[in-house]
């Protein structure tokens, strides 16, 4: 049952990092990300790695779409 938990996770971790390089615009692609950063928080959470999964929380599904989506919204601001 493990190892089938493990590479339907691996399988999400794949399909949401190759929607995340084919999605060109970069608002849409931050969000994106952050379900990247989830599935990768799932996949550490079950390889049994949940100190790597919290650092995961904080960096890849919050603080990088975070500032991304911030810095987006700053460059729109002064056009």
């Amino acid at each position: 049952m493990t190892g089938v938990l493990q590479g339907l996770t691996m399988v999400s971790v794949a399909v949401f990092a190759t929607a995340v390089v084919l999605n060109r615009d970069p608002l849409p692609q931050a969000m994106v990300f952050a379900f990247f950063g989830m599935s990768l928080v799932l996949l550490f959470l079950v390889l049994q790695a949940p100190d790597v999964s919290l650092s995961a929380i904080v960096v890849g599904a919050m603080a990088y779409p975070l500032m991304t989506v911030l810095t987006l919204a700053k460059i729109r601001q002064r056009r």
